[in-house]
């Protein structure tokens, strides 16, 4: 089927099914070509729950579909490849989180939504990669708890004076594989290039950085700026969409290898499927939702 059709089809069962596409970031650029809303993960599901659509479609990993059903719990949520999983979020369960509260006994958890529903459930509060420090800040506390990401937590850190962020030892592959030495390398090729690094590196490769933020915060800093030219330190899916909406600048991705392989699992053909098929529900214990829901309101509260 070729393409041009493909999204007509796409929107077609759309409007019969008052199905919402959300795509994240990191996916394939295509996706954006039929989704209704694109973004960071939270912030889509936020939008889905305040439409009136019967479907959401999440193109992106499990526990971001997880969210949306969490927030949305009368509307079914299909993730349309069952094996779009997040390597960060698999780096703990409820057992283990439940050791690291005991270990370190009365301290609140921040829990990154990159992480399962049963995490959430076991947290006090969550955070994204834009508002950790506002989160961490909020709770005026001297010690945190925070999970699943080492690099994350330590930024955050970094930035609250006094603030003593124990972390647990998680974080994103793709992310922490970054060097100083990549940073070198581009800034060896690219001298005037500015450095945008997204939170989910490394502390070495943060003191780097002209920019730190979320990825949403690096495409928006971008556009914004007079600078002609950036290295990107994030994952693919921001390159794309920057050279697709800002052609008159350059992007440098920071090394091939900067790229989320479970993200890129979708294409249109999933999409299509997907809607065709009621492919694939996913769906949150009751109990489990309940409490996840009460860590995520804590951070929305803290934030509106």
């Amino acid at each position: 089927m070729k393409k041009k059709e493909l999204i007509e089809k796409i929107n077609k069962l759309k409007n019969e099914k008052n199905a919402i596409i959300l795509a994240h970031t990191y996916q394939n650029a295509e996706i954006d070509e039929v989704a209704d809303f694109s973004g960071d993960s939270l912030y889509l599901s936020r939008q889905a729950a305040k439409t009136d659509a019967d479907i959401i479609v999440f193109a992106g990993v499990y526990f971001m579909a997880e969210t949306a059903k969490i927030l949305s719990p009368k509307k079914t949520v299909l993730l349309p490849n069952i094996n779009a999983g997040c390597d960060m979020a698999d780096k703990i369960n409820l057992k283990q989180l439940r050791e690291f509260k005991v270990k370190y006994p009365d301290i609140p958890v921040v829990c990154y939504v990159n992480s399962t529903a049963e995490v959430k459930s076991e947290s006090d509060i969550c955070c994204t990669s834009a508002n950790a420090i506002n989160v961490v800040r909020s709770l005026n506390t001297k010690d945190v708890l925070f999970v699943p990401d080492q690099n994350l937590g330590t930024y955050v850190e970094s930035q609250l004076e006094g603030v003593n962020v124990i972390t647990y030892p998680g974080y994103c592959p793709i992310h922490h594989r970054i060097t100083t030495e990549d940073i070198k390398g581009q800034k060896t090729v690219h001298s005037n290039a500015k450095i945008m690094v997204h939170p989910e590196c490394t502390k070495e490769v943060t003191a780097m950085a002209d920019f730190v933020g979320s990825t949403t915060a690096i495409i928006k800093a971008v556009k914004e700026s007079n600078d002609k030219s950036f290295i990107i330190v994030t994952e693919k899916g921001v390159v794309d969409r920057l050279h697709r909406d800002c052609p008159d600048k350059e992007f440098v991705l920071i090394n091939e290898k900067a790229v989320c392989d479970s993200m890129k699992l979708l294409h249109l053909e999933d999409i299509y499927s997907s809607l065709v098929n009621n492919e694939f529900e996913i769906n949150v214990d009751e109990t489990i939702a309940k409490k996840a829901k009460i860590a995520i309101d804590r951070m929305i509260k803290v934030n509106a």
